[in-house]
Order: structure tokens, then sequence, then C-alpha cells
């Protein structure tokens, strides 16, 4: 999968403030590749080592499925048979019962806008002369935009099968298009209820399970859609993602509730599709980890051993031991992450020891 890591400038500013924190050597005026001052070895030593940088950010996010929407009434009625919390439904299948008649779930990208009959014509009849061509209505149904006396004739098969008035034509409350299978997330009608026109009586969502969190308003690059995401599940288990963007707060509970949030709520899509998170409790925190900038194979050492130069060069150093004595090497700075810095310079290998400040 193709993935978008987010880069951020660290230059000189950076690396200045990143050994601020730290015991900053000072060489002795003479600039690069000078003695150590008065011929004296630092206090302690590490060495330069190879390894992979990561700078990243970590915060708490909750399971949950992408896409969330209502599904409304289209018609008056009385729910028979409410929708069934946490449930996976495919096409045919019922959403929910009002007055005693199932509402199915049928795939297309076009809204239940109208009653469909004989005569009518539409990309709402051709999606649902598919929906019946695949749910085995119709032998000899040529799919097209006519609803044609074939069409009819498939309806009523189908609502024979569904124990309704065979009357070839489909009504607004009698099916809910959908783009694909479903899961139910809540049921937002209860048994018995009445419900009309824009009533909510449930809440659906894509099977696909994502993760929401929320970050500062301060890592808007983090955002970015394609930034790299590692998502430790609540089970343990580790799994890879990718952001898939921002979220509207009233789509997610990822900042705590109704209020208000000042924070960036992002949902992210884990690697390995609807059964990433499978088994997973939805109810308990994951963590989520924000890769923003990652550099592999590079010289490091830790920030207690960069020196800042003196004189009209200025830059950094490291004060490099050998045997007895030490010598200041300008070095290149680069990005700081978990205590270290990556250092380049013609004059550094790997496991060459530098002073640092005594632990």
């Amino acid at each position: 999968m193709k993935r978008r890591t987010v880069f951020l400038t660290l230059g000189a500013a950076t690396a200045a403030a990143a050994v601020t924190g730290g015991v900053l050597f000072l060489g002795d005026g003479g600039g690069a590749d000078a003695p150590g001052r008065g011929g004296e070895l630092p206090p302690a030593v590490a060495s330069v080592v190879r390894t992979d940088l990561v700078q990243s950010k970590t915060v708490d996010g909750k399971l949950d499925f992408a896409q969330p929407r209502a599904v409304k009434s289209a018609v008056e009625g009385t729910v028979t048979v409410a929708a069934s919390e946490g449930k996976t439904l495919t096409m045919g299948q019922p959403l929910y019962e009002l007055n005693d008649k199932p509402v199915t779930l049928l795939y297309g990208p076009v809204p239940m806008f109208r009653e469909m009959k004989t005569g009518d014509r539409g990309s709402d009849v051709l999606q649902l002369e598919r929906n019946l061509r695949d749910l085995g209505y119709g032998a000899g149904l040529y799919v097209d935009v006519w609803y044609d006396d074939d069409t009819e004739a498939a309806v009523k098969q189908w609502q024979k099968s569904l124990n309704r008035v065979t009357s070839g034509k489909v009504g607004r409350g009698d099916v809910v298009f959908q783009p694909g299978q479903v899961k139910v997330v809540s049921a937002d009608a209860a048994l018995a209820d009445q419900v009309g026109p824009d009533t909510p009586v449930m809440t659906i969502a894509s099977t696909k399970p994502v993760v929401r969190a929320e970050l500062d308003q301060t890592d808007g690059a983090l955002t970015s859609k394609g930034t790299e995401v590692e998502v430790t599940l609540p089970s343990g288990k580790t799994v890879a993602g990718e952001v898939a963007g921002t979220v509207r707060p009233e789509e997610s509970d990822a900042g705590g509730g109704a209020g208000a949030s000042e924070g960036i709520v992002v949902e992210v899509v884990l690697d390995g599709g609807v059964n990433a998170a499978s088994g997973e409790d939805a109810k308990a925190t994951a963590s989520v980890k924000f890769v923003s900038e990652a550099r592999e194979g590079v010289l490091a050492v830790p920030v207690e051993a960069i020196v800042a130069l003196r004189g009209e060069n200025g830059g950094y150093g490291l004060q490099v031991v050998q045997g007895s004595a030490s010598k200041i090497v300008r070095v290149e700075t680069g990005m700081t992450a978990d205590g270290q810095i990556e250092v380049s310079g013609p004059d550094l290998r790997e496991g060459l020891k530098v002073g640092v400040a005594k632990s």
C-alpha cells in the first residue's frame, strides 16, 4: 500500500533546541579539528551508532466503523422489529420491520427517492434490476434502465418471498439502497415506536474497521491523508494503518462526547480490511502512534554529545575520543528522536567514541 509520510524540517535551529535541554559542550575557540580543551578527556563517552530514527506522537484512540450515517424512515408507521445492534447486514436482508413488513437492504449509490413501477426509467431502476438478478429473481430479466413487464414479474416474485402484497411496484418505504453491506451501529427507534418521514430509525456504518483519535491543533501535519500510523489494539495486537482524513466532531466521540473538543479528530484505516479488528473490545482504548518522520540507517549520537562550535563559522561538532586524547570534529545534524540526534560528516564512522555528559 502506498503511503505518504509527513516530513518535518529539522535545521540548525531545531538541533540547537534539541541540545539546549542537555549538557552543552563548548569548543575551545579553535573550531573543528581542534584538540579537546587542555587535553582533558570528557567525563563519559558514547558510541556513534547506525540506527533508524523515528519521530512520532502517540495518542489514545477508539475503535469504530467508517462512514456512520442515519437511516430515516421514508413513510409513517410502527416499528414492529427493531434494528439489531452490532449485526452485519447484506443485500436482501431486512434492516428493520415497519408495520410488520421488512425494509430491505439493497445495493446501489442512488437513494430510494420515488415509487418504482412499470413504465419508469432511470438509474434507480437499473440498480433495482441488478439486485433482483443477484438475488435470483427474474431468470430472463434484461438489466437496463427500463421498468418493463419482466421487471414487474421479477418484483412480484421477490415480494411473494417476503410475504408482501405482490403489487409489482416498489414503494419508497420498501427498500433502502446502500453502497454495500453495512454494520448496525445503533437502533434509534425501539419496538412499537411510531416513526414518520425523516425520523431516524437506525445508524449504520461501513463494515470496515477504523480507529478515531484526537490530535492537537498544532499537529496539523499529522492529519494529512496517507500519514503512516501504527495502532496497538486493546488485545495488544499491533496493526499498521494510515490516516484516511479528518471527521466532524458529531461523527466521533473520540474527543470525549458532547462538549466540544478543541482538537482535530482523524480517522485511521487499518491494514487487513474487515478482519483487522476482529474479536477486539470496541469499548476499550487503542494506542495510536503517528509517524511524522522516519530516517533509516543513519549515524546517531546522544543529544548530549553535540558541541556548539564557537567562532565566526559556528555550527556543531562532536568531541571524538581516541585513546588518551580527544579532538573536536565538525558535523551536520539532522532529526532528533528518543534522545538521539542524526549526525553526518566525512570523519564519522560507526563505533567512534564521542564525549557526553556524565550521567
